[in-house]
């Protein structure tokens, strides 16, 4: 299939495993840890990924895995984040059409939630990538080596650094396939739903005014 799935993780031992278990058979799977002491890495191994360590925030642990990564392309993907089944079938015909080499796709935003609240908060983030073509990483995000080299990979942020990357690919290069990446939803749970979204959109609009983002992290946690 010449993909290589990376995925940062960090303590994810509760939850990986539902997320490797869909990428069975994938060429290669590299976990970038940054220091996880409830048996992460060596789930992942038994997993049959390959787990290397990466200094601490996500930029620095998607950065190590692009690097680790011995195939054409690429695929990011949160360690909390499970792609629904038909993924593989789309992504093989995605990556066999060779204008795709210089564009990016990205999969349907869903959550492990049976509320009214977990369905609006999808259709508002559909809204969001249709019109501005802002997809998070935990839709993950399929792109050619070469295209993310030429982008200038990601950047050793703590945080907004998918959002900074998909912008550079911008919105008519970035696809969305019909696979869904089904996201926990357990953040929102805990923080409760309006609250969780408005602090996403905090950090994002603080993003957007040029606020450094190691800032947003310290004001946001």
């Amino acid at each position: 299939m010449n993909l290589s799935v990376v995925i940062p993780t960090l303590n994810a031992a509760a939850r990986l495993p539902a997320t490797l278990a869909a990428f069975a058979d994938t060429d290669e799977i590299i976990i970038a840890d940054s220091g996880s002491n409830d048996g992460t890495v060596a789930l992942a191994a038994a997993s049959g990924a390959r787990a290397i360590a990466a200094a601490p925030g996500r930029g620095h642990q998607l950065i190590a895995g692009a690097q680790a990564a011995r195939n054409a392309w690429l695929l990011f993907l949160h360690a909390d984040t499970v792609i629904e089944p038909g993924w593989r079938d789309e992504v093989e015909s995605f990556m066999a059409l060779p204008e795709h080499a210089k564009v990016a796709a990205t999969f349907r935003f869903a959550l492990d939630d049976d509320s009214p609240s977990a369905r609006r908060l999808e259709a508002v983030v559909a809204w969001r990538i249709r019109w501005f073509g802002l997809a998070y990483g935990d839709q993950g995000l399929l792109i050619h080596r070469d295209f993310y080299a030429a982008l200038g990979g990601f950047r050793p942020w703590p945080l907004m650094e998918d959002v900074d990357l998909v912008r550079r690919i911008g919105r008519r290069r970035l696809l969305v396939l019909r696979a869904a990446a089904r996201t926990s939803a357990e953040r929102w749970r805990q923080d409760g739903w309006r609250r969780r979204s408005a602090r996403n959109v905090g950090c994002l609009a603080l993003y957007f005014a040029g606020v450094p983002p190691h800032i947003i992290r310290r004001l946001y946690g």
